[in-house]
């Protein structure tokens, strides 16, 4: 009997792996890929694909992370929500400043904490999928996971522009971009293991995350996006985009 349960357990801890790195791989797949098409992404111009990228991201926090962590709050949903994601727009604002005094260069500023917010929302979205495996059947968490996979690789290739457009090298910018998948790995084995605790934080880490990439938008993206004839017309295209793909294989 505790052969076939350890047997069991070695299998589940295997598609939880698999899982894992197919979620934060589909990151640094789309990563490979904006930095194999970064000239194209020139060409067609480096405000406009930002402008797009701030669109996505925008689309991003409120469907793909405010409002489930809504969803899942419970009682105290709102005030949970409403406090996570002034926590994450305060702890970038701090570390804006603390960039500030390392980093001249207002680019440089901008790019590091364009990374950091999606570092930071690829987390919650590793939890997610890794609570599917520990509360749920094994189907359903592998459509999860499919569904968060399925986002990462355009959410990956837009982050190699900005990172370009601040002054880094294309293969650090690479390295960079695709490190942001890690968060999620971490992310699916921790909710995997601590399944009610991730339950219960969830909605918070959600909302938290939400807040980072709204204080990004806000703070860099929005503006840079006003300042190209057509960036509100790219951030528009880039919100449906990622709706579209977000309710099609949510």
């Amino acid at each position: 009997m505790s052969i076939v349960k350890s047997k069991g357990a070695f299998i589940m801890f295997l598609i939880v792996l698999l899982t894992a790195l197919a979620v934060g791989g589909s990151t640094m797949a789309g990563a490979a890929a904006g930095y194999l098409f970064r000239g194209a992404a020139r060409r067609l111009g480096e405000g406009l694909l930002l402008s797009f990228a701030a669109g996505m991201m925008l689309s991003a926090a409120v469907a793909g992370l405010i409002i489930p962590a809504l969803e899942g709050g419970g009682v105290w949903r709102l005030p949970l929500v409403l406090s996570g994601i002034l926590c994450g727009g305060a702890f970038l604002l701090l570390l804006s400043r603390c960039t500030a005094k390392l980093m001249t260069p207002h680019e440089m500023r901008g790019a590091l904490l364009f990374l950091a917010a999606i570092a930071i929302h690829n987390f919650p979205e590793g939890i997610a999928a890794g609570v599917g495996f520990g509360s749920g059947s094994i189907p359903q968490a592998l459509a999860i996971a499919a569904g968060i996979a399925a986002q990462n690789v355009p959410e990956g290739m837009v982050l190699i522009a900005p990172l370009l457009r601040s002054g880094l090298p294309p293969r650090r910018a690479l390295l960079l971009a695709m490190a942001t998948g890690i968060p999620e790995i971490i992310g699916t084995f921790l909710g995997f293991g601590a399944v009610s605790l991730s339950t219960a934080a969830l909605p918070f880490v959600l909302a938290f995350a939400g807040g980072t990439m709204l204080y990004v938008i806000c703070q860099d993206m929005i503006p840079e996006a006003q300042s190209h004839r057509r960036g509100t017309a790219a951030l528009m295209l880039g919100f449906c985009f990622m709706l579209a793909i977000d309710v099609l294989v949510g």
